[in-house]
């Protein structure tokens, strides 16, 4: 790897690490609401928005890493 491609990686491997720290992070937050810690719009509606947060921070954490992974990986060469 040259200089450029090998800084493009870092920047990729960082950015891919972000994505699944944020994805944790809404996982944790969306838990937190669902057990009704923290209160944003009262106890019914606060479940739906932390299961709703939930469902964001999974596919955060799980499903977009691994499509910017498939977008961004380098073309067989024949």
């Amino acid at each position: 790897m040259n200089q450029p491609d090998d800084a493009l990686a870092k920047k990729r491997f960082f950015a891919l690490s972000a994505m699944r720290l944020m994805g944790a992070l809404f996982i944790l937050a969306g838990f937190i609401l669902i057990r009704g810690a923290w209160t944003l719009a009262g106890q019914p509606t606060d479940r739906w928005i932390g299961v709703a947060v939930v469902i964001v921070g999974v596919f955060d954490f799980a499903i977009m890493p691994r499509l910017l992974a498939r977008r961004w990986r380098s073309p067989k060469d024949l």
